[in-house]
């Protein structure tokens, strides 16, 4: 079994990644900037395969965590033996933007299309966080919320979703009650102080129980399906957005995060589940690897973007070492924390 799931493990990831790096890799090569080599995976090569007509190394890589598209001119004039025209930094400005914006607009097109695909084949569930069912002698069950009440907000927090509704919840709350804020089924609006049960996990920790679910009526359809996948895609996004929020403000600990291994554990949980949940999975993490690629930090896309907007801003380009410095810098942050959370992952394991 833990073949099966390493192989599906691989196979999503390498969907992602192929997705990803080809956005940046037809938008280079259609702006005709040079490229020295296509990867998937990182580390050794263990699979090469040299372009006849573009000559560009196309290359598979030892472990699949990552690829990238090795561009000419990148961030500065970093090769004499290509032509200036061909290098990146010195494409037009409106071009380097489309190049670096594209991996994460394919990742987003991905999770769209398989988001719609899942609503299509097996029905769209709700988005809205619409109560379906509260468990007896819950916390839920004491308060005057019942079935059908949307809920709206969760300790000031707005909860236009059941992602994000979620993450609300997760939220490290210094108060014994958690305050919801509930529109009823008549309309109107009322505020309940809900006291979850203290629940212990095996390893020690503890977990709310609140006791209420969610509304699984689905909808079926071809726009039914369409307004699914972008009203989901929101949503997860939008969870996304609250987390990283509460990861600087530090009502989400580090330790929640994932990593290989967190994600391995996902796929084999998922593998019981059908196709439907494997499809949720790759547009998730497609939301996921996109999300974060935006994000305007060091070695990110987001942060490259980061350095051609304050381009614009000033009007000229920003020193290319200063900025390779800070992108470097990044990238080691960066393998301290995907180090630091892989070990959490482990742990967790054990």
């Amino acid at each position: 079994m833990w073949l099966v799931t390493i192989l599906l493990l691989i196979i999503i990831l390498g969907i992602i990644i192929l997705v990803h790096e080809f956005g940046h890799f037809i938008w280079a090569k259609k702006f005709g900037v040079h490229i020295y080599e296509f990867s998937l995976g990182m580390g050794p090569v263990i699979y090469t395969h040299k372009g006849k007509k573009d000559k560009i190394n196309y290359n598979i890589r030892a472990f699949p965590i990552g690829g990238f598209v090795s561009m000419a001119g990148e961030v500065y004039e970093d090769d004499e033996k290509i032509s200036k025209e061909k290098l990146m930094c010195n494409k037009p400005w409106l071009q380097r933007l489309i190049i670096l914006v594209a991996g994460v607009v394919n990742n987003f097109i991905l999770a769209v299309v398989f988001l719609f695909l899942i609503a299509l084949i097996w029905g769209a569930t709700p988005t809205k966080p619409i109560v379906g069912t509260i468990l007896e002698d819950s916390a839920v069950s004491k308060t005057g919320i019942e079935v059908g009440d949307q809920i709206l907000e969760i300790n000031g927090i707005k909860a236009k979703s059941w992602d994000k509704l979620q993450i609300a919840l997760y939220r490290k709350h210094d108060k014994e009650a958690y305050q919801f804020v509930v529109k009823k089924v008549d309309g109107s609006t009322k505020t309940y102080d809900v006291v979850p049960e203290k629940v212990k996990n095996e390893d020690g920790t503890e977990t709310n129980k609140f006791g209420f679910g969610i509304d699984t009526t689905k909808e079926y359809g071809f726009f039914s399906s369409i307004s699914y996948a972008f009203q989901k895609f929101g949503s997860i996004v939008s969870s996304m957005l609250l987390t990283v929020t509460s990861l600087f403000t530090g009502q989400i600990s580090l330790s929640a995060l994932s990593g290989p291994v967190g994600m391995y554990e996902v796929v084999g949980q998922s593998i019981g589940l059908g196709i439907s949940q494997i499809l949720y999975i790759i547009a998730f993490l497609s939301i996921n690897v996109g999300f974060i690629n935006i994000l305007p930090f060091p070695a990110f896309d987001g942060g490259r973007v980061l350095f051609l907007l304050i381009e614009k801003i000033k009007r000229s380009p920003v020193d290319a070492k200063l900025e390779n410095v800070f992108h470097t810098i990044g990238f080691f942050l960066l393998m301290i924390l995907m180090v630091y959370i892989t070990i959490q992952d482990i742990i967790k394991l054990f």
